[in-house]
């Protein structure tokens, strides 16, 4: 019982939240008493999407399913059941609908590791990015300060109109340092090993 949070275990709940910085969405049926959380990426992402399911699994009733999204794309999704924790965790993200940084959010290497999986990626340059465009500019501050907490170094950087989070270089090592033993093996793409690094360690 030491490793719960409530009926959750500490790493399911870093898997969810980290979702919720990234992809995965909860809502509650008007009606219902209890929210549940959706996650949904490409097909591309089904290796993904069955890891989230395995560690989630006990949360869940029907496994991952294909579907047909816009466009003819498509996607793979679970639903989990309602819960009374991702009620509370509604509550913390979302504001009038909107998904949002809660104030008391801490990161964990789980949480930064499935934020990373869901929205990180990276340049030819070894530039490492956090595709947080979804939030609002107060909420990417906190996001920022959050990742200075765990020591880790990062900017707002413009992309187009939108902006989203940089890891500063000196940063970059660490990063990887913090997530790459949970990152599973077909997300193992998005890491970044500069050279420089990579040939300092070896």
């Amino acid at each position: 019982m030491g490793n719960t949070v409530g009926s959750l275990t500490k790493k399911q709940r870093s898997v969810i939240i980290g979702s919720l910085l990234g992809d995965g969405y909860i809502r509650r049926i008007p009606g219902r008493s209890n929210a549940f959380l959706e996650i949904n990426h490409s097909w591309k992402a089904k290796e993904y999407v069955d890891w989230k399911y395995s560690v989630l699994k006990n949360l869940v009733e029907s496994p991952p399913k294909k579907r047909v999204g816009g466009e003819g794309r498509f996607a793979y999704r679970f639903f989990t059941k309602q819960h009374t924790e991702l009620t509370k965790l509604l509550e913390d993200f979302y504001v009038n609908g909107r998904k949002t940084v809660p104030k008391n959010l801490k990161l964990d290497p789980i949480i930064l590791a499935v934020w990373f999986m869901d929205d990180g990626s990276k340049t030819r340059k070894h530039d490492v990015y956090l595709n947080t465009q979804q939030f609002s500019l107060r909420d990417q501050r906190r996001l920022l300060y959050n990742l200075r907490e765990i020591g880790l170094r990062a900017r707002l950087n413009k992309d187009k109109k939108y902006y989203r989070i940089r890891f500063l270089k000196e940063s970059v090592p660490m990063l990887n340092k913090v997530i790459e033993q949970y990152i599973i093996p077909s997300m193992r793409y998005k890491l970044s090993f500069d050279p420089v690094e990579t040939q300092s360690a070896n």
